[in-house]
């Protein structure tokens, strides 16, 4: 059988803002983009009842049995959309866990990207709004993984052009509990994307900018705003800013020499610490 390789990109917050509280869930505004550390999903058709799934690499321990891609295959089976074929994907972790950057969201997704580009399912629409939604509530955004901002009203809008950000990624040796930082929230900022346009990627905009989490987690964490405050003074950042609810801290650069400097600095002070430089997409 014909085996495939899927990347599976790192999605960042440039800018998060929460608006308010529907229900059980927080409305956030986001600005989102993917950086060029990925999974990797190997994936091909196999002759058997069910599916095999399975994780291999630096950031595969812990992950739960039951899994955004569990999820997404259960589904497509109780859909009939995979017309009774199986598959085993194999997905070797890079993107660490607990980070704010939708591994296995974007894993999810870049499987139904997958599925859909070789029409293997079809689905479009308020099908597709569906299906990702009962997986996880970010899954939507890796659906074409490009800029994308996510507007106060739950409206996506995407922009194809890069924003050329060399970024150097850092994830202390925690992570944040999406769960507990939201329960957090007390106050809520007026939204600033309602009508999402592509300016809102340029740099001048971002740097205003910030993540109404980062307070939050900062005041659990003294470490993660040690580090922010750190990487923000690294000669020629642009921007420094938690990616989703942390624990990733991201440093933003607009060459490939200004981040690796900085990874250098980093390095010499935080050795301990996991981080990456990488690149926007």
């Amino acid at each position: 059988m014909k085996s495939f390789k899927i990347k599976s990109h790192a999605k960042i917050n440039l800018a998060l803002n929460v608006i308010g509280k529907k229900a059980k869930l927080h409305k956030i505004e986001s600005i989102i983009s993917f950086i060029d550390l990925h999974d990797l999903i190997l994936l091909k058709e196999i002759k058997k009842e069910d599916h095999k799934i399975f994780f291999k690499g630096e950031f595969s321990k812990d992950i739960n049995r039951v899994n955004t891609v569990t999820i997404l295959m259960k589904l497509l089976d109780k859909k009939k959309l995979l017309h009774n074929r199986k598959f085993e994907i194999k997905i070797i972790k890079y993107i660490p866990q607990e980070a704010g950057m939708g591994g296995g969201s974007m894993n999810a997704a870049s499987l139904i990207n997958f599925f859909i580009n070789k029409k293997i399912i079809k689905l479009k629409g308020k099908e597709l709004i569906k299906l990702t939604s009962q997986i996880g509530s970010d899954v939507i955004l890796g659906i074409k993984p490009i800029n994308t901002i996510l507007s106060s009203s739950g409206k996506i809008r995407k922009y194809d052009k890069n924003i050329n950000f060399h970024v150097l990624v850092v994830k202390p040796n925690f992570g944040c509990s999406t769960k507990y930082i939201y329960s957090k929230v007390r106050s809520y900022s007026k939204p600033k994307f309602s009508f999402p346009k592509q300016k809102m990627l340029r740099t001048e905009y971002l740097k205003i900018l910030n993540n109404d989490l980062e307070i939050i987690a900062f005041k659990k964490y003294q470490k993660l705003e040690k580090i922010k405050s750190f990487l923000s003074i690294m000669p020629n950042n642009i921007f420094t800013r938690m990616s989703g609810s942390g624990s990733s801290i991201v440093a933003y650069f607009h060459t490939k020499r200004e981040c690796g400097n900085a990874y250098r600095l980093f390095k010499r002070k935080f050795n301990s610490n996991w981080c990456i430089t990488s690149k926007t997409i």
